[in-house]
């Protein structure tokens, strides 16, 4: 099929999605998909990559090949794409030899533009003798890697079977190959490249920064409550549209989706333990609007066509920035502002720690790039500066005000750091000398809870059996509440003051970089304090301390 570049481009995208344009960084994708050349896009969550490999098979008359990691992801696209009149399909594990030799067929002889395959399937002697054959007809232009984040052990959902996709180049050395991923640091991005080997490939990098969304860390107390108080703070605001609600378990989905159920929300759980059918129909509820809040893992969201979402709840912390940035994506696709709220507690890092190095013990690999991906989420959570410049300049990017916005003020005017949500601790000096000298006293051999337990007077048998009970530090701040000092010593950790060490799966404190400054008095760590928890009168207070952006973020309060 003759090609006219940017003209067929637009005709396409019209006839088929009708959008009468493209944003500049997808075209450019899908011009180096129609003329072959190897290429990695990252466009962050609602920036469109699925179109910029969905376009050139139209164009060029020639098959994209798409590897995919989730079925149901595939079966989302799939599903899409065929409302539209597109011919596409999907093979996984899901559909049986007959079905599979079908798909095969239909490729060979043209009936199909696009294939979604996972990458257990791309890899083996069967489909790569496909892939020979569609070269052989001169019938394959692209094979697109969706996700590709995956094939780094940087990035924050590492499959190692990923890394053996780059060997489909030897049955097809004349095809292009082109990654996509919406999250990926500047470390992710040279290691896909290199993984992938990709010939003088094009880089395309979008900006990460979203500037509607509005980011906000709570410490987590009665987690349904907050959430609760989150949506009908939106509800107040004459909104009344999506939540997604994140959790780490299928039994956190069913436990928080029971009791906003009880508040009187209209709540369902999801997740891979429901049957295909049950699955599919919160799906369509969710995006046909007939359900307002979905309580999910956290492959709920991905391929869900929702633009609306003004409101993504993490019930507990993310593994990390990459998945927290993915997920808080699915909010505010439609340009509007929306709310995204974390719930944290110190636990959460500890928790996912241990279902790191239990994997990695399972399976024989090296835990240490997940584990830091779990430390730099901590950091963020803990982090007292803000959370549009922290995502920013994680992801390699400087960050800048919004467009149109001038006044420097009041920072981002979009996080609860930047709206005067949480508040400077006027004690920090003396809070930051009793918690390090507590980690010295005891040896640098105990964890974070334990440490709180020593500093606000506790007087268990453990404590007590170690004599910590006698040390002049013990109870020092015994007024204020376990969350509250677990989160000071996650900000002395994210200050680089303490660090977290990790020996046979057991957490231990030791001094930081500026450690014994802060102990001696000689460096103060600026620490925050949140204003609210999201209960009636933290919230009463949120609305008051936000007023001056309301008339601009409507949706925020």
């Amino acid at each position: 099929m003759p090609i006219d570049s940017q003209t067929s481009v637009s005709e396409t995208v019209q006839r088929m999605w009708g959008y009468d344009k493209l944003r500049p960084m997808q075209e450019q994708a899908i011009l180096a998909g129609i003329e072959g050349r190897d290429c990695l896009t990252v466009l962050p969550t609602g920036g469109g990559k699925s179109m910029c490999y969905q376009v050139p098979p139209l164009i060029t008359g020639k098959a994209t090949i798409v590897v995919s990691p989730l079925i149901a992801l595939m079966l989302d696209q799939v599903r899409g794409l065929e409302l539209l009149g597109y011919k596409a399909a999907a093979m996984h594990s899901g559909i049986d030899y007959e079905e599979s030799t079908d798909i095969a067929k239909q490729l060979l002889t043209g009936d199909l533009d696009l294939v979604l395959a996972a990458p257990e399937r791309v890899v083996t002697s069967s489909f790569k003798t496909l892939i020979g054959l569609l070269c052989d007809h001169d019938r394959l232009g692209c094979i697109a890697i969706d996700e590709a984040h995956c094939i780094s052990q940087w990035g924050h959902d590492f499959r190692p079977e990923y890394r053996r996709i780059a060997d489909v180049r030897k049955v097809a050395p004349n095809v292009s190959i082109q990654a996509f991923t919406a999250t990926a640091t500047p470390r992710v991005r040279e290691d896909i490249l290199k993984q992938l080997k990709l010939r003088d490939p094009e880089v395309m990098i979008g900006v990460f920064d979203r500037p509607n969304l509005i980011y906000r860390v709570q410490s987590r107390e009665k987690a349904s409550e907050q959430i609760a108080a989150a949506v009908a703070r939106h509800s107040a605001a004459g909104d009344s549209s999506g939540a997604i609600v994140y959790c780490l378990s299928r039994k956190d989905t069913e436990k928080i989706a029971e009791e906003l159920r009880a508040l009187g929300l209209d709540a369902d759980a999801y997740h891979a333990g429901l049957d295909v059918s049950k699955r599919h129909n919160i799906e369509q509820a969710f995006s046909n609007e007939t359900l307002d809040i979905v309580v999910a893992t956290v492959a709920f969201g991905m391929g869900i066509d929702r633009s609306n979402v003004r409101l993504v709840v993490h019930a507990s912390m993310p593994k990390s920035i990459e998945a927290y940035q993915q997920e808080t994506g699915r909010a505010g696709r439609d340009g509007l502002d929306a709310e995204c709220l974390l719930l944290y507690s110190p636990s959460d890092g500890g928790r996912w720690e241990r279902l790191i190095e239990q994997s990695a013990e399972q399976n024989g690999s090296d835990p240490k790039a997940q584990l830091e991906l779990v430390r730099g989420m901590r950091r963020f959570v803990a982090s007292f500066t803000c959370r549009h410049q922290f995502l920013s300049e994680h992801f390699g990017q400087e960050y800048t005000l919004p467009e149109g916005q001038s006044d420097t003020s009041n920072g981002c005017g979009a996080c609860d750091v930047c709206l005067g949500e949480t508040a400077q601790e006027d004690d920090a000096h003396r809070i930051g000398q009793i918690i390090m000298s507590a980690v010295a006293r005891t040896g640098e051999r105990f964890g974070a809870a334990h440490i709180c337990d020593v500093v606000r007077g506790g007087n268990g048998q453990r404590i007590k059996g170690y004599g910590h009970d006698s040390l002049r530090v013990h109870g020092m701040l015994e007024n204020r509440r376990k969350t509250e000092v677990m989160s000071f010593i996650d900000q002395l950790v994210a200050s680089e003051a303490l660090v977290r060490v990790v020996e046979d799966r057991y957490e231990t404190l030791a001094f930081g970089d500026c450690g014994i400054a802060v102990m001696k008095g000689l460096e103060t760590i600026a620490l925050a304090k949140p204003i609210g928890t999201g209960t009636e009168k933290s919230e009463r207070n949120r609305r008051t301390k936000a007023s001056r952006v309301i008339e601009r973020r409507p949706m925020s309060e």
